[in-house]
């Protein structure tokens, strides 16, 4: 197994409470339940990552071992699939093999990771799943934000704000398999309905900002009349903005992004120099999986199915506002 090990080593006493809630049901439920051993307990919680190539799978890593530290009780180790969805079954069976407590997953694609996924929620292993899904429910909480809605937003700001007469654009998707680059063009559609906004071309980023700019340094030689750019994250934009610059078309389109990390490489940064128009501020839920574990190992309780994260609209109006508010 690939990854780094977090051993979090003294331990304090915290009192145990037993919730009480709600939807979770199935085998998950009783068994994390069962899982729970208190404040007096040791817990090892295995993180699985899609990969750590994007940024925020980066900052989602470093955001659950920050918040593990809280937790003497907590040792963490981390998997990173390297976008391989073979290699991430593999790492969550060596979890299973090491007899973790509690899974954390963030999957690189939904349906080849939702076997593997059923397997330790059915084994009675508490199993939080992160910004991606995976098919059905098995699995004890999702936590991430809305991302049809985030999309829909995206496409109502460049309606509104950047193409009002309407125009010709490309969009930029992510990884075709994972859940959020659907539900993020699906709510793009909606955004820009009946706008007079024409998608010429769409292509796949597959995330990564390298394959971003390659895809769009095609698209502008193909279709020189692009006016916007709508990526499905700030990497993939951000490519497309060199590809632009490369071309001499950086002042003539515009590039909208999502994840707005707030770090000097991020999107909210790239929105304050003015390479990118707009993003939005989509959290990695680092910080609430692990408030999750502890609610689950420590105080013995049940957690909602779904947690749903806030989002932000990031302009240059307010882009240096929401740096400063994501480092407080």
């Amino acid at each position: 197994m690939s990854g780094k090990h977090f051993l979090i080593p003294a331990l304090v006493l915290v009192l145990a409470a037993c919730g009480t809630t709600h939807e979770n049901s199935g085998p998950g439920a009783t068994t994390a339940a069962a899982a729970c051993k208190g404040a007096a307990g040791k817990y090892t919680i295995g993180v699985s990552q899609a990969n750590v190539a994007e940024p925020y799978r980066k900052q989602m890593d470093d955001d659950i071992a920050r918040a593990a530290k809280q937790y003497p009780q907590f040792t963490v180790t981390f998997a990173d699939a390297q976008q391989d969805n073979a290699k991430q079954v593999a790492d969550v069976e060596n979890f299973l093999t090491q007899r973790i407590d509690l899974l954390i997953i963030s999957p690189n694609e939904a349906t080849p990771l939702t076997a593997v996924v059923k397997k330790a929620y059915d084994k009675g292993i508490p199993v939080l799943v992160l910004d991606r899904k995976v098919d059905g429910a098995a699995y004890t909480q999702w936590i991430g934000a809305d991302n049809v809605d985030i999309g829909r937003q995206a496409g109502q700001y460049l309606a509104d704000r950047i193409l009002p007469q309407g125009g010709k654009i490309a969009e930029i998707r992510g990884l075709a398999g994972s859940t959020p680059a659907k539900e993020r063009q699906d709510g793009f559609a909606k955004g820009i309905e009946g706008r007079g906004i024409d998608i010429v071309t769409t292509v796949d980023g597959d995330w990564l900002r390298e394959k971003g700019q390659q895809q769009a340094d095609a698209v502008f030689k193909a279709h020189p009349e692009i006016q916007a750019v709508y990526a499905q994250n700030d990497p993939m934009a951000e490519g497309a903005y060199l590809a632009a610059k490369a071309a001499g078309l950086d002042r003539k389109i515009k590039f909208i992004g999502i994840d707005g990390l707030p770090i000097p490489s991020g999107g909210i940064k790239a929105v304050e120099a003015g390479r990118l128009a707009a993003t939005f501020v989509y959290p990695t839920g680092g910080r609430e999986a692990v408030a999750s574990a502890k609610s689950i190992l420590v105080d013995c309780a049940k957690p909602a199915k779904t947690q749903l994260l806030p989002t932000q609209l990031v302009t240059p109006a307010n882009a240096a506002e929401v740096y400063a508010k994501g480092n407080g």
